[in-house]
């Protein structure tokens, strides 16, 4: 059998596109493969969502007004809960006045056991829409001439062909385009701390669940947890299959009581030029150091250590002014400054102070700072059209291929490659 269109990835971005070819075309002959065993991607983690551009939408793909037509057709099928906001005007008053931006976005939060039941929800929909869901089988090469895709357990013939591999998918993608012969650019990174402190430290997020601010050096809050919320580690593989720990941060829905912690991240952008050829090798090597630095685990600190330029210790995690514990025990109490480089430091805790200006007490002496937070959704493959056709019947979306960064972002990209993928077709 031939499939009308093989959707390679069942995150957000993949499950966008199959229910917009769907919308047209209800017997279309749609096959969804994920390599893992579940469904994978960003709404399983948190689950929270924005829906005011610019946040989640790269500006070299989306303008304002192509980017809120998206942005709408995501919200009108998955007709989210805007959770309300109040009280930010002396927040705005305050990041105003030292050259900092608190960007105001309509959100809405389902929380990571609220996110998995929405996955089950929609697999559900489209398995009885008819679209053929296989896990743990993964694409392993594609011939294009014949539009063959061959996996690790059988061939595949397609029409047209979608692939979403999502962030952890980023080394993947790369390969692929490689082998396909599709120009891209790899030359920028992200990189970070997740910071986590007591929720009455930072309270902005009682009246604002995510609050994004924007401060100098191309440096930004982002993805904030509260309510049952816990510093997590994430898996990642490098290119020669070294194994590390990225720190990312959930929280639970307000089914779920409350541990009175917070967490979000600061995170600095970096492009880089010549001679740098790639911006995930880069990101791979500070990975590395870390886990070094860390004996096989990320590294954590506390500002009242980091501020007399010592250590922390697992003895120096009670008693005094440290006065809760880590979510995330499995870290390595250390020095940051050991692996982080400084470019990316300096900016950092810059960021961190005009932010206790802003909210004070973020920077209590028991705050703990994570690392590394490293996003890897900077592979910009050269595409032919505006719905992200990268070459002939293969269309690249989602945050591994750079064309979103956070759920809404890659739903709508689907839905954009969707659209090409209809005019490709006729339908």
């Amino acid at each position: 059998m031939k499939y009308d269109c093989l959707i390679v990835g069942s995150g957000p971005a993949g499950l966008g596109a199959a229910f917009e070819i769907l919308s047209v075309k209800p017997d279309a002959k749609i096959l969804l493969l994920e390599r893992e065993k579940i469904s994978s991607g960003g709404l399983r983690n948190d689950c929270k969502m924005n829906f005011t551009w610019p946040t989640g939408f790269p500006e070299e793909y989306w303008d304002k007004d192509t980017a809120g037509s998206y942005l709408s057709r995501v919200e009108s099928f998955l007709n989210p809960e805007i959770l309300p906001q109040k009280n930010l005007s002396t927040y705005e008053k305050r990041a105003g006045r030292i050259g900092v931006e608190l960007i105001l976005i309509r959100q809405s939060h389902l929380g990571t056991d609220g996110g998995l039941k929405l996955i089950r929800e929609l697999l559900e929909r489209l398995e009885k829409a008819g679209v053929e869901i296989c896990l743990q089988e993964a694409l392993v090469s594609v011939d294009k001439k014949n539009s063959i895709a061959r996996t690790d357990k059988r061939e595949i013939a397609y029409k047209q062909m979608i692939v979403a591999p999502g962030r952890h998918g980023f080394d993947f993608l790369r390969k692929f385009m490689k082998e396909n012969d599709i120009p891209y650019t790899d030359n920028s990174i992200d990189v970070g701390v997740r910071v986590e402190t007591k929720i009455e430290n930072y309270p902005i997020v009682k009246d604002y669940y995510d609050p994004k601010f924007l401060f100098p050096e191309r440096t930004r809050t982002f993805c904030t947890n509260s309510g049952a919320a816990h510093v997590v580690q994430e898996k990642y593989t490098t290119s020669t299959g070294q194994i590390y720990y990225s720190v990312n941060g959930h929280a639970f829905s307000n089914e779920k009581a409350a541990n009175g912690l917070v967490n979000f991240a600061v995170l600095r952008s970096v492009e880089f030029t010549q001679p740098l050829a790639s911006g995930q090798d880069y990101a791979e090597f500070l990975a590395s150091l870390a886990m070094l630095t860390g004996g096989g685990h990320p590294i954590m600190q506390r500002i009242g250590d980091f501020r007399l330029a010592k250590r922390t210790t697992k003895e120096g995690l009670n008693g005094d002014l440290y006065d809760f514990k880590p979510s995330l025990p499995t870290c390595t109490p250390g020095d940051i400054s050991l692996a982080i480089p400084a470019k990316f430091l300096r900016s950092i805790w810059r960021a961190l102070k005009q932010l206790d200006t802003i909210v004070p007490g973020v920077l209590h002496p028991a705050t703990i700072m994570y690392y590394p937070e490293i996003k890897l959704y900077a592979n910009k493959p050269h595409f032919l059209d505006r719905y992200f056709r990268a070459t002939e019947n293969i269309y690249l979306i989602g945050d591994g291929a750079g064309t979103s960064r956070g759920i809404t972002g890659a739903w709508a990209s689907g839905i954009r490659a969707a659209d090409g993928i209809k005019l490709q077709m006729g339908w």
